[in-house]
């Protein structure tokens, strides 16, 4: 398998590319792009991502714009079983805790990050040793008129709450199909957010995710089952 490790200059080239990692195993992928397999993701949870960035060329780093600049592409890798059915929820971007209140979505970072999304499935199977897992085809998406308004309700719900100072009330539970969860590396980190009375209130910081209810359904229009 040969891959470019330079950015894709078109949505052709990446497609290409992404096809060509179908069906791959992941211990394969690394060797191409000279990253050591970890036994196991407990300690590099972010260890998928960054080998599919990699390997297509991604070139946005952790900066806060779409992974393939030159394309306003947003790379998503997708955790999925032997039915491929999404196994858990996937982290959109951090919310800016002390804007989001003076936002509107068509300039949200959720919106301009899920504007258009290469999706690589991949085996998320515990049982399954990270090496062995393969990749499975790659869906190009754009959100329907009916999912990016069913996304907008459920982010000025949720930008509500915030923007009024009641961050602390906030659980997952709040939105039917993006959510907002804690974001941190342990819970020592602390992020600057506004009170009710709107004063500075230090809280943990928070992000945005999908459910997975909303990616299986992606990928099921996609691919049928």
């Amino acid at each position: 398998m040969q891959l470019s490790l330079m950015a894709p200059r078109s949505e052709a080239e990446l497609m290409a590319r992404a096809e060509a990692l179908a069906g791959r195993v992941l211990r394969d992928v690394a060797a191409v792009v000279s990253m050591p397999v970890p036994a196991d993701l407990r300690h590099h949870k972010g260890w998928v991502g960054h080998l599919v960035e990699r390997a297509l060329g991604a070139s946005a780093a952790s900066r806060d714009e779409p992974d393939f600049v030159g394309l306003d592409v947003e790379l998503k890798t997708l955790p999925v079983d032997e039915r491929g059915h999404a196994l858990e929820s996937t982290f959109v971007c951090t919310v800016p805790l002390r804007e989001i209140g003076e936002v509107d979505w068509a300039e949200s970072r959720v919106r301009r990050k899920l504007a258009r999304v290469l999706w690589i499935p991949i085996e998320g199977m515990r049982h399954k040793p990270l090496g062995d897992r393969r990749v499975g085809a790659p869906l190009l998406w754009s959100p329907t008129r009916e999912q990016e308004e069913a996304l907008r309700f459920d982010w000025e719900e949720l930008a509500g709450v915030i923007g009024r100072g009641d961050i602390e009330s906030l659980t997952g539970h709040l939105g039917r199909h993006l959510q907002v969860r804690p974001k941190a590396a342990h819970g020592g980190v602390r992020a600057r957010s506004i009170d009710a009375e709107g004063g500075m209130l230090e809280t943990l910081p928070r992000g945005f995710y999908l459910r997975a209810q909303f990616t299986e359904a992606i990928l099921r229009q996609a691919f049928g089952g």
